[in-house]
């Protein structure tokens, strides 16, 4: 399992030729690297659900981001982005649910776990999971192969949230407004032979706050003292 080098040369080309004239004159370029993606997308979707059966089997082409940027209301009116990407999780890139995301880029990629831009509701879910079962959020993201594969992703509140008690083991996720985890490759990797035993190692090493995250998002709110 690995990408497919045709990928991170469009990436490197449409970096340095990001506009409309250039990706029209070079669509069997894009529309070959894609395929490329779609066939790595569609390995990785079974990796990760074998790792984690909940985010069940989705359909690749609901799993894969599109190119082309919304620029309605951006600055940047850049037409298009300078990746490819794909969110594996049960019902695809649309999700609530923590799932696995992967990046390629032009010289890198990325892989993460979690999930972010939490509403409200979520994200009380969360904070009473934390608050009831401390010692898992902490043993998930703490321990030394986290430590030294991953990082935690995610804008924190400058003080704690209102209602939730702290002071003990762990309340710092408590200000935590995503919770994500996220690696890094590079372009030699991801087209090396064995990345998949790579990409393997860091989705189970991802996988206990995806399944802390699952657990507080589908079940009953754990009771707190407030």
């Amino acid at each position: 399992m690995k990408i497919d080098k045709i990928v991170f040369e469009f990436l490197v080309q449409l970096a340095q030729n990001n506009n409309r004239e250039w990706y029209h004159a070079n669509k069997s370029f894009y529309d070959e690297a894609r395929q490329a993606f779609v066939d790595f997308t569609e390995e990785f979707i079974k990796i990760s659900g074998k790792v984690d059966p909940t985010i069940g089997a989705p359909d690749t082409k609901s799993c894969i981001y599109r190119i082309a940027r919304d620029t309605r209301f951006s600055a940047d009116k850049t037409p298009y982005k300078d990746h490819f990407g794909c969110y594996a999780a049960l019902g695809g890139r649309k999700s609530r649910m923590p799932g696995y995301y992967f990046s390629a880029m032009a010289d890198s990629a990325i892989m993460g776990g979690g999930c972010y831009c939490f509403t409200p509701d979520e994200l009380r879910k969360i904070r009473a999971e934390i608050c009831a079962f401390p010692e898992e959020i902490v043993a998930a993201v703490e321990n030394p192969q986290f430590q030294k594969r991953m990082t935690l992703w995610g804008s924190t509140l400058k003080t704690f949230p209102k209602g939730f008690d702290s002071g003990f083991e762990g309340d710092k996720y408590l200000k935590y407004r995503e919770l994500a985890s996220m690696t890094t490759y590079t372009a030699e990797q991801c087209q090396s032979e064995n990345f998949g035993e790579i990409l393997l190692e860091d989705l189970q090493i991802a996988l206990p706050l995806n399944q802390f995250l699952t657990r507080a998002l589908t079940s009953d709110e754990p009771e707190i003292t407030l």
